[in-house]
Order: structure tokens, then sequence, then C-alpha cells
């Protein structure tokens, strides 16, 4: 799990907040408005890191009863050597 004050999620939550900024600058959002989308927009950040960090982590590789190798033939000759 990981922590929703992270320094990427933070950066990624403001990334996805420039428009809300903007909105609210400019008078389209009121001050309640922004800051309700701004933790909305942190809730986001958390989201899409927490996807990007699930995919990009190589899946971990499986120990089953097959995964030791080949069984060894035990009628071959010892060597390789056929004759």
């Amino acid at each position: 799990m990981i922590s929703p004050f992270r320094r990427d999620v933070v950066v990624t939550g403001f990334v996805l907040a420039i428009p809300v900024f903007l909105l609210g600058l400019r008078g389209d959002l009121s001050l309640d408005d922004v800051t309700i989308r701004l933790l909305w927009c942190l809730g986001a950040g958390w989201v899409a890191v927490a996807l990007v960090r699930w995919a990009s982590t190589p899946p971990s590789p499986r120990r089953g009863p097959g995964a030791a190798g080949p069984p060894e033939d035990s009628a071959a000759p010892a060597g390789g050597a056929v004759g």
C-alpha cells in the first residue's frame, strides 16, 4: 500500500489540479468547488501512481513442482556417449 502523500502522488495530483486552479482563477469555480476538486485530484493522482506501479512491477517467479528443471534420464550413459 502506498502513502497518499508520497512525492510522486502529490506531484501527479498537482498536475491533475492545474485545470482546477485555472478555472478557479478565471472565476468559473467557487472556492468551495476548487477545494473539493483538489481532493479528488489528489485521489486520482494516488490511483494513477498505484496503477502505474502495479503495471510496471515484474511478476514474481512461480515456484512449483515442475520448476526444478527437466527430469534427468537415468537410462542415458554418463558423458552423453552412446555405444
